[in-house]
């Protein structure tokens, strides 16, 4: 019995107000994530797939390999970080999608990441 594999993902936003233009419907978020290996094989991130949906309904999807450059690699405990940005045309919007990695026993598996808002402040309450 291979172990599964556990892939746990966190998410941190913030608005960019300096980059955001909210009169030409510009709104900017950073987004830091978290990414770690809490199952018992390694593994190797290998390519993201984002929904960006804004407050209209608009949908953006976005496909590509690995993150910020890197496929990065995590044994058993290990975990990478790395931040990023979006650009939505309304003040409120959400993110959501997956990583598709590989563990060192050939296994191919997604790791989700469940959908974060991301939100000019004082917008919601």
């Amino acid at each position: 019995m291979i172990p599964n594999p556990k892939i746990r993902v966190d998410v941190e936003t913030a608005y960019v107000e300096e980059q955001s233009d909210p009169r030409d419907k510009r709104f900017v978020f950073s987004y830091t994530i978290t990414i770690r290996n809490e199952g018992a094989v390694p593994a190797r991130l290998l390519t993201r797939h984002w929904i960006i949906t804004d407050a209209n309904g608009n949908v953006k999807e976005m496909r590509g390999d690995g993150v910020v450059g890197e496929q990065p690699y995590l044994k058993p405990g290990q975990g990478f970080r790395y931040s990023s940005g979006a650009v939505i045309e309304t003040p409120v919007g959400t993110m959501q999608g997956s990583y598709q990695m590989v563990a060192d026993d050939g296994l191919q598996f997604d790791a989700p990441i469940a959908p974060f808002r991301l939100a000019m402040p004082g917008v919601l309450h």
